[in-house]
């Protein structure tokens, strides 16, 4: 058990960024060469759930609730949501997989949860190529709102960080968190619209693209492509969230590390 107490930000900024990139490198390095398919996996995995669920709502049941061209409406969907599920399951581990490291380098602990939103945000960027093909295929015309597709980037990066930084920690603390976390996340999923329009919501359920801050993220996603799915509340309430979010976990963090400190 060790006593480390490097809780808090240390070093020069150049520093820090540098370690952060080090880390996710090989973080993505290990990811990759571990498998034979390696980079392959980051577009294979997201592309054969869409394929399914194209496959489901068009073949079979020959109705969707989606734009069309319908896979490209849900590749938008799918990979943004992949990135963010994979970023939560990632930071519930964040502490615990390089638990030596963590107790043992004088690293900003910060860097253990910000690595995971960089990684994943960077599998990300790699698949999308297969969203740039499917609309070539599918001769998707972009507009204008295409520009807000890295704004809906940011916005997530704050998101899954604020996450990262309040859920990393406790699950340290609070063993069966991280189970918990992953079933949340499944049903998040569905009350996130990824293979649904958002306005195929029956209006008691409205409340929920106010809390659920995906629904603003992938309303931004897909304005570029498809331009009736901007939903200007659900943009606004996923940004206050997100910042809130990163607040509450900037806030939370460096008290919460104490006791993992000595846990680890």
């Amino acid at each position: 058990m060790s006593t480390a107490t490097s809780v808090g930000p240390q070093g020069s900024p150049r520093r820090y960024i540098h370690s952060l990139w080090l880390l996710s490198s090989r973080d993505l390095k290990v990811k990759y060469a571990t498998s034979w398919l390696g980079y392959l996996w980051s577009i294979l995995d997201p592309l054969l759930m869409c394929l399914i669920y194209w496959f489901v709502f068009t073949q079979i049941f020959d109705r969707h609730g989606g734009e069309d061209p319908f896979i490209v409406y849900l590749i938008v969907g799918m990979l943004p949501w992949q990135w963010f599920a994979s970023a939560i399951s990632d930071s519930t581990q964040a502490l615990t997989k390089d638990q030596k490291l963590v107790t043992s380098t004088g690293i900003p602990n910060t860097i253990w949860v910000l690595r995971v939103a960089l990684t994943t945000g960077m599998s990300f960027l790699f698949s999308l190529p297969v969203l740039a093909a499917f609309v070539i295929i599918g001769q998707v015309p972009v507009n204008a709102g295409l520009l807000w597709f890295p704004v809906a980037m940011l916005i997530q990066v704050v998101l899954v960080t604020g996450i990262g930084l309040i859920l990393a920690p406790l699950c340290v603390l609070v063993s069966d968190l991280s189970r918990t976390t992953r079933l949340l996340v499944r049903v998040l999923f569905y009350a996130s619209p990824v293979i649904y329009a958002a306005d195929l919501l029956p209006e008691s359920f409205r409340w929920v693209q106010l809390v659920n801050p995906m629904f603003g993220i992938l309303s931004l996603y897909r304005t570029g492509l498809f331009p009736n799915q901007w939903n200007g509340s659900a943009v606004i309430a996923s940004v206050l969230m997100s910042v809130v979010l990163l607040a509450i976990g900037l806030l939370v963090f460096r008290p919460l590390m104490r006791p993992v400190l000595k846990d680890l």
